[in-house]
């Protein structure tokens, strides 16, 4: 069973439950990004245990290295 989200603004149908799993259909495991739900950010040691719900709104930033 799928849900919607909203992931970066855009509308993203997902099967998965929790952050760690929309964390690795997204391709960002061993990357460096944050996660906000619902303008709260949620730190990498909840991911797993983090439970998505419809029309949450997910903003990932990722960090970009430079000087």
């Amino acid at each position: 069973m799928s849900i919607s989200i909203l992931v970066n603004g855009e509308q993203f149908e997902t099967t998965s439950k929790t952050l760690a799993e929309l964390v690795t259909e997204l391709g960002l495991n061993g990357k460096r990004y944050a996660i906000e739900v619902d303008g709260m950010l949620i730190s990498k040691s909840r991911h797993s245990e983090y439970t998505l719900n419809t029309m949450q709104k997910i903003e990932i930033v990722h960090a970009v290295g430079g000087g």
